[in-house]
């Protein structure tokens, strides 16, 4: 894991720096304000820039600006206008310093958060919770844990908390902003008028916007410097030859990418994009074992799923014929019951939070084991393309009825014929114009009264479309865990709720809220799939994710999004700006069946650990569950029962990542007056401090 932490303080002489250190950290200036980058970093991803010794800027990550575009950036921060430090290409983080005023930018996204917390007078920040949480000794915070199993996608439930009690995390959208040891939140995203609505793009202008930026966050990957892993390390060595193994086999048993670029390649429309543009661009994405300067281009078979055959067949085929390409070289990794979902769930890292990429990690790891030392993914690009069913709340209050008839004519279809297909049109359209007719505090106080009267019914477990869509249509609404929560972390999370009710101001509009959410918690959860399913020298990029990405695709119309199929279309305008016309036939299908078949036959195989996982419970402990409840539902769903799958994961994700969190060993800190104690004080979770508890 790499991150970066300093801090702000008071007094001019920063004497906490001289005895406390992180780990393994490489020290970027010093005293008042100290910074520090942590963790393998390469070369080229920490660059400085200085104007004077008070005034200098660091860049943490990818970033295609120049030096000299950073020094103007720099220039124009001094004087405040923090949005030039965000409007490069690629996925960084930025910190400032001018004079006593330190300024740490996260992204639109979330996928590069900020944390902060108060310690020695002032404030120490990271892009990492867990050694701010080592560093002030905090206990968990279960209040938040209570919050991310109950609502993970409502930002007024899970407010700027973390898993760690003091711990806090700066909004997607925001930079950190310290002035000798005060903190302060700035919004650096453009300022929308609450009087007018901002005039929107012309479809096809908005298409070559999300083209133009999708193909410079792809051209900055390549054009970085080639990484290769250090042959000399001490899992570089080819051991010579082994019987029935190759150099690729005995590569991925060491655990070592290919130098080079490559990507995913799954036969759906967002990985297949990424792998076509990189390997489309001019470029060298790298030799690939005397292949010429091709981009290696990975496919997962899973040979352990039977449900959803014809459809994983259907995205293998189309794998195959997107790689027909020339600069693109296949490899297929197959895998049986040992890579299905919670398989092998008692060895993996602890990650910086919990998320449910936890239950899957080693399924994915397998697939990346085989890609290159810098590799493309698709993650993302749902959340930032899509419409959220709440948009056509939108489409009522800006008065665009007639956009509706699309997407309801096309979910009454997704679920096949039924005797209730005539009435879905009316059903959705009547359950948009409550929510576009509901004011906000309303609806989020609505949500509190469900979660205390435990009103799950209308919770979409059975997988349908319209089920989904009518749930969805709501400014906030119940996770898939929270039924299984006890009555008290429900009660707290209520309260939670209701609070927000009462102070927060006007939202804006449901559906770019509800949006901008689901964004916030795909970030959130990417960021836990790169720690949990980490390969060693290997980075991975989702563009979808870059600041100007995202950008891009919020300018897209509504009425363009709700239209059916609307990602795969943008996507296929994308590519044929790009000179990539000839896409095989279904592109663009989506691959939610297979996963579901894949998760059901995981939970098949792994039910009895499951259960022995949940016979004491950590979560139990903390007041958060009742582990008898949570043994049956996972043998129910093992059996086929309708029960959320989803939230299965996160409650099986949160229970593994406490029993690592409570099994790790050592600390984040080194120095004379380093703490004594890490993370969770004691190594005990503490009873929950809930509502009625």
């Amino acid at each position: 894991m790499r991150w970066l932490v300093g801090w702000s303080s008071a007094a001019t002489a920063g004497r906490e720096s001289r005895t406390v250190l992180p780990v393994g950290a490489q020290l970027l200036w010093g005293d008042p304000d100290p910074l520090w980058a942590v963790g393998d970093w390469r070369p080229y991803e920490v660059r400085v820039v200085q104007a004077d010794p008070e005034t200098r800027l660091a860049v943490f990550g990818v970033c295609g600006a120049t030096d000299d575009q950073l020094r103007v950036g720099l220039f124009a921060a001094r004087g405040g206008a923090l949005r030039h430090l965000t409007a490069w290409p690629g996925s960084y983080t930025a910190v400032v310093q001018v004079g006593r005023r330190i300024t740490i930018t996260g992204d639109l996204a979330g996928a590069r958060p900020v944390f902060h917390t108060r310690w020695a007078g002032g404030t120490a920040y990271a892009t990492a919770a867990l050694p701010l949480a080592d560093l002030v000794e905090a206990s968990l915070d279960v209040g938040h844990l209570a919050a991310l199993l109950a609502c993970p996608d409502a930002p007024e439930a899970l407010g700027a908390g973390t898993p760690y009690e003091g711990v806090r995390r700066i909004p997607p959208g925001h930079a950190l902003v310290l002035r000798a040891g005060t903190s302060e939140i700035a919004s650096f995203e453009p300022a929308a008028s609450l009087a007018v609505a901002a005039p929107q793009l012309a479809p096809d202008q908005a298409v070559d916007g999300v083209r133009e930026a999708l193909v410079e966050a792809v051209r900055t990957r390549l054009a970085g410097p080639r990484f290769a892993p250090d042959p000399d390390g001490p899992e570089g060595l080819d051991p010579g030859p082994v019987p029935g193994m190759g150099p690729a086999e005995r590569r991925a048993a060491r655990g070592g990418p290919v130098p080079g670029i490559g990507a995913d390649l799954s036969g759906g429309s967002a990985s297949g994009t990424l792998a076509l543009l990189a390997a489309g661009l001019p470029g060298q994405p790298g030799t690939i074992n005397g292949h010429g300067e091709r981009l290696l281009a990975v496919t997962f078979n899973d040979r352990a799923t039977n449900g959803g055959r014809p459809h994983r067949e259907a995205e293998l085929e189309r794998a195959r014929s997107i790689a027909d390409n020339p600069r693109l070289h296949h490899v297929v990794v197959a895998a049986g019951e040992e890579a299905l979902p919670y398989a092998d769930l008692d060895s993996g890292p602890l990650t910086d939070e919990p998320g449910p990429s936890l239950t899957v990690a080693g399924r994915h790891r397998r697939r990346l084991l085989a890609g290159s030392a810098d590799h493309f993914v698709g993650n993302g690009a749902r959340q930032v393309l899509d419409a959220h069913p709440a948009r056509l709340a939108d489409l009522l209050v800006d008065r665009r009825r007639r956009h509706l008839l699309r997407p309801v004519t096309a979910l009454a279809k997704a679920d096949g014929p039924s005797a209730h297909s005539a009435l879905v049109p009316f059903t959705v359209y009547r359950a948009a114009r409550r929510l576009a007719r509901t004011p906000y505090a309303t609806g989020i106080t609505e949500a509190a009264r469900r979660l205390m009267e435990r009103q799950f019914a209308d919770e979409p477990v059975a997988g349908g479309a319209v089920d989904a869509s009518l749930a969805a249509l709501a400014w906030c609404r119940p996770g898939p865990a929270a039924r299984w929560l006890t009555g008290e972390a429900l009660a707290e999370v209520s309260g939670r709720l209701g609070d927000a009710a009462t102070r927060s101001p006007a939202a804006g509009r449901p559906g770019e809220r509800r949006a901008r959410a689901a964004l916030a918690r795909q970030a959130a959860d990417h960021r836990v799939f790169e720690q949990a399913a980490e390969v060693r020298s290997q980075r991975l990029h989702a563009p979808f994710l870059d600041n100007q990405v995202v950008l891009a695709c919020r300018a897209l119309p509504d009425t363009l999004r709700v239209q059916p199929g609307a990602r795969a279309a943008v996507l296929r305008s994308v590519l044929a700006g790009a000179g990539v016309r000839d896409l095989p036939p279904g592109w663009g299908a989506t691959s939610h069946l297979t996963h579901t078949a894949a998760v059901r036959a995981g939970l098949r195989a792994a039910v009895g650990q499951l259960v022995q996982l949940f016979d004491a419970p950590l979560l139990a402990d903390a007041g958060l569950i009742e582990a008898r409840v949570v043994r049956k539902a996972l043998r129910a769903a093992a059996e086929g029962a309708a029960l959320p799958l989803d939230g299965l994961a996160e409650l099986v994700s949160t229970e593994l990542w406490l029993r690592r969190l409570l099994a790790r060993r050592g600390s984040c800190w080194t120095g004379a007056e380093a703490p004594r104690q890490r993370a969770v004080a004691g190594g005990v979770v503490p009873r929950a401090r809930l509502s009625g508890a």
